[in-house]
C-alpha cells in the first residue's frame, strides 16, 4: 500500500509542476501602450484588424510622409508580454526613411483580443493577418517587409513562409525553435531532463499545432523573403546560438546574420550603426518591386 501511495503522491506531484510550468510559460503582463506616434509628431490612424477565431487586432497605420504609393511598407512586430508601444523607436527612426508603418498587439497583448492563450504560432498567424490588410490598402504590393522582434521575429519567418507578399524579414533577438527557447528557460530551474520532456509535449498539445510546423529553422528556407538576422552576442533570454541556428537553416545567400558585439536581447537598437544597416537592407531588397 506504501509502494502504491508513494507512486500517486508522485504522479500528483508531475501533474503538479506540469502545470505550474505550462502555466508560468503562457503568463503574459498584458499592459498597454502608454504613448503613440504622435509623440514624435507623426500621423497615425488607429485601427481594427481582423485575425483568426474572430478575434480583433489593434493596430496603428502609419503612412509614408511622401510617395504612400510607392513607398515601401513595413509591419512591425512586438515580441513576448509586450505591445506595439515598443515599436515607438522603429516608427521614430523608420518613418523619416520615407516607409509606411503598421504595428499591431498581437493576440493577448496590448489592447488585441485574448484568445484562450497566446504562442509562437499565434503571433505568425497575426502577422499574416495583418499583411492581408495591408494587401488591400493603395500601396506597392511588391514592397512589403517585416521587422520582428524576440518572438515577433520567430512569427514573422513562419508567416513569411506561408505569405510570398512579404520580401524581406528583419529579426532581432528571435529564436530559432520553441523547444529550444522553452527548454533553456526550463532548464534555469534545474528541472530533469523527464519533466521537461512532459512539459513541452503538454505545451504541444494545448497549441494544436506541432512545434515543427511553426518553428522558424524549419520555415526560413520555405520563404521567398530574404532575411537579416539580428542577434546581440550578450543576449542571455534567447542565446545567440539561436541566431546562428536560424541563419544556417536558411537557403544560401538568402539570410545574413549580424551578430552585434556586447548587445544582449532588448537593445540592439542602440548600436550605432543599427538604423543605418536595417534600412540600408530593406532598401536593397525591396529595390525590385
Amino acid at each position: 500500500m506504501t509502494v502504491y501511495l508513494y507512486i500517486i503522491l508522485t504522479l500528483v506531484v508531475l501533474i503538479l509542476l506540469m502545470r505550474y510550468f505550462t502555466k508560468k510559460m503562457y503568463a503574459i503582463k498584458r499592459t498597454r501602450h502608454t504613448d503613440t506616434p504622435e509623440k514624435f509628431g507623426i500621423a497615425f490612424e488607429e485601427i481594427s484588424i481582423p485575425t483568426e477565431n474572430d478575434k480583433q487586432l489593434y493596430a496603428w497605420w502609419i503612412p509614408a510622409a511622401r510617395d504612400t504609393k510607392t513607398a515601401p511598407t513595413l509591419i512591425l512586430v512586438h515580441g513576448w508580454s509586450r505591445n506595439l508601444g515598443r515599436m515607438l523607436r522603429y516608427i521614430q527612426n523608420l518613418h523619416p526613411l520615407n516607409y509606411n508603418l503598421l504595428a499591431f498587439d498581437a493576440r493577448h497583448h496590448g489592447s488585441s483580443d485574448q484568445d484562450d492563450h497566446a504562442s509562437m504560432y499565434k503571433f505568425g498567424r497575426d502577422v499574416m493577418a495583418v499583411v492581408n490588410n495591408v494587401k488591400t490598402r493603395p500601396i506597392n504590393l511588391e514592397k512589403i517587409g517585416v521587422v520582428g522582434l524576440s518572438l515577433g521575429g520567430a512569427g514573422s519567418t513562419y508567416a513569411a513562409a506561408l505569405e510570398p507578399a512579404i520580401k524581406a524579414v528583419v529579426t532581432v533577438g528571435a529564436p530559432a525553435h520553441p523547444v529550444d527557447i522553452m527548454s533553456h528557460e526550463f532548464k534555469k530551474h534545474r528541472l530533469p531532463a523527464p519533466i521537461i520532456w512532459l512539459i513541452l509535449k503538454q505545451v504541444e498539445m494545448k497549441i494544436g499545432v506541432p512545434y515543427k510546423q511553426f518553428a522558424p529553422e524549419t520555415n526560413i528556407s520555405k520563404a521567398a523573403a530574404t532575411f537579416l538576422i539580428i542577434h546581440g552576442d550578450q543576449d542571455e533570454v534567447v542565446p545567440p546560438s539561436q541566431g546562428e541556428k536560424l541563419a544556417g537553416a536558411a537557403r544560401p545567400e538568402q539570410a545574413e546574420l549580424w551578430s552585434i558585439p556586447g548587445r544582449r536581447h532588448s537593445n540592439c537598437h542602440h548600436e550605432p550603426e543599427f538604423w543605418d544597416r536595417v534600412h540600408k537592407f530593406f532598401q536593397s531588397q525591396l529595390a525590385k518591386g
